[in-house]
């Protein structure tokens, strides 16, 4: 058995207790947020458990990387609220299956490298919001509702709910300065929970939000119509959710991979993600993803290895099946403690500290990226437009950095050398290196130091080379790189380029 476990975990050593120890509050913190977004989403509360059960099992085993925790998480069932409301549950499982398809295929296709292409900025505002969004969402443990009206709790009810958070907090700060032999989490929710049954104590439980007891996830084809006009209705719900999904998925990856200083493997993660959302399709789950949350709260508590987010799904399924009524007497207080401290956690207080040495437009995309994941909720749109901006900021300044240096050699052939990218930002800066009218017959222009990147580049020396040649002159280009001059080839219909070969250098000529 340790030698299957050893497998799964890359043949790294395995910390057992620490893993199961882990596991267990991963599966304690996980519970009651899988609950409350099925019953947010308008699903049965049991879908929920269904997620995180199915979601964490196969991504343990079979995900990108050890420590990375999935189950039934709030972004990727926020998308399927509007389909739900509209064509019922079974639409929403097909459209779920359909999610875990084009994961699958991202991930087959090796497309989940271009996750690299988030910015550390982006980075940071997608961390920070997410963990407002964390920490806010625990308020509603502080509310009641009276008369149809939500309502702050007050007089010994809100006394009793501070007052257990506070203590929830206290030993999660205070347990691993004494000792780290258990994860402080696990032991905070065991003596508020034990201080609440014992002492009779009048709080909010597990059991107020929903029942958590069930049978085994059960086989489900989702009655749906297998005709072009579901796909029509299903498909953008599935494009969304596995783009979501993957979203925060590998950005939660990449986070990990930070905080343990190793590296995980975006595809494979991609491929056990899908082949998650399919699995939750099939067997009456709402899908997921990883969770930045749960994930946070099992490395705290010294998970490494695979086998703690095994042992959290198979606790979950343990619960639904004989663990339920005294899961159901966890109190609210302990939970939102942990997750609480979690938000803390997230935060990138870090981020803070290098406002004075951050370029303006960083901060600005950070703060961008924050108020959107904070105000929509829509944590792919707020990555999304601050790789867009962060996209555009880099095309102006390289823009600004192309420049040429001139020089007449003793034959009277002027060199233009090009330093820097010529791209669609840079091509008016390029043509206004160039003097046609005063420069001899015959011109230079060396590439040794730039490279031609797009069509825009192509297109600007087509139009240098027509200036040249209407005044009469010829116009070499040296030191082209391959890909350039492969560039140039292939648009012979907009440039005439022909190759001569050079004891010490390649000349591109037109129209010479």
């Amino acid at each position: 058995m340790k030698q299957i476990l050893n497998l799964f975990d890359f043949k790294q050593k395995v910390n057992y207790k620490t893993e199961i120890l882990a596991g267990l509050t991963v599966a304690m913190t996980m519970i009651p947020e899988s609950l409350s977004f099925a019953i947010l989403a308008g699903f049965p509360p049991l879908v929920g458990l269904y997620a995180a059960f199915i979601m964490g099992i196969i991504t343990a085993v079979l995900g990108g990387r050890p420590g990375l925790v999935s189950g039934g998480a709030g972004a990727t069932v926020v998308v399927l609220i509007a389909l739900m409301k509209s064509h019922g549950l079974d639409y929403v499982f097909a459209a779920v299956a359909l999610a875990g398809v084009f994961q699958l295929l991202i991930g087959l296709f090796r497309l989940g490298k271009f996750i690299r292409l988030v910015p550390q900025p982006v980075m940071f505002g997608f961390v920070n919001g997410l963990a407002v969004i964390i920490f806010s969402a625990q308020l509603k443990q502080f509310k009641t509702i009276v008369n149809g009206q939500t309502e702050w709790l007050s007089g010994s009810p809100m006394l009793i709910m501070l007052g257990l958070v506070a203590l929830t907090i206290a030993i999660i700060l205070i347990l691993p300065k004494i000792t780290k032999a258990v994860p402080a989490s696990l032991v905070a929710i065991i003596v508020v929970f034990a201080l609440v049954y014992f002492l009779g104590i009048e709080t909010r439980q597990v059991k107020d939000i929903a029942s958590v007891s069930g049978t085994l996830p059960p086989f489900h084809i989702p009655q749906v119509p297998l005709t072009f006009e579901t796909l029509k209705i299903i498909m953008p719900y599935g494009l969304i959710m596995a783009a979501v999904g993957l979203t925060e998925g590998l950005l939660t990856l990449n986070l990990v991979d930070e905080i343990t200083g190793t590296r995980g493997r975006s595809n494979k993660e991609c491929v056990a993600q899908g082949a998650a959302n399919i699995a939750n399709g099939f067997f009456y789950g709402m899908g997921g993803c990883p969770m930045l949350a749960q994930t946070l709260v099992n490395l705290s508590s010294g998970s490494r290895a695979r086998l703690s987010g095994i042992i959290a799904s198979l606790t979950i399924l343990t619960i639904i099946l004989v663990g339920a009524p005294v899961i159901e007497l966890l109190p609210m207080a302990a939970l939102t403690g942990v997750m609480i401290m979690v938000a803390f956690g997230t935060f990138e207080w870090a981020s803070f500290k290098t406002f004075n040495r951050m370029p303006k437009h960083d901060i600005f995309v950070m703060l961008i990226v924050t108020i959107i994941t904070i105000v929509l909720h829509n944590l792919a749109l707020a990555v999304l437009i601050g790789v867009i901006i962060s996209a555009l900021v880099f095309a102006w300044d390289n823009a600004k950095r192309i420049r040429a240096r001139k020089r007449i050699d003793s034959e009277g052939i002027k060199h233009y050398e090009i330093y820097g990218p010529l791209f669609f930002g840079s091509t008016t800066a390029f043509n206004e290196k160039f003097d046609v009218l005063n420069d001899p017959e015959e011109v230079i222009v060396d590439f040794s130091e730039s490279r031609i990147v797009d069509m825009s580049g192509i297109e600007a020396v087509n139009k240098l080379t027509e200036r040249y040649a209407k005044q009469g002159k010829k116009l070499h280009l040296r030191h082209l790189s391959e890909d350039c001059r492969r560039l140039l080839s292939n648009a012979d219909a907009i440039i005439e380029v022909n190759i001569i070969e050079d004891p010490t250098y390649r000349v591109a000529t037109d129209k010479a």
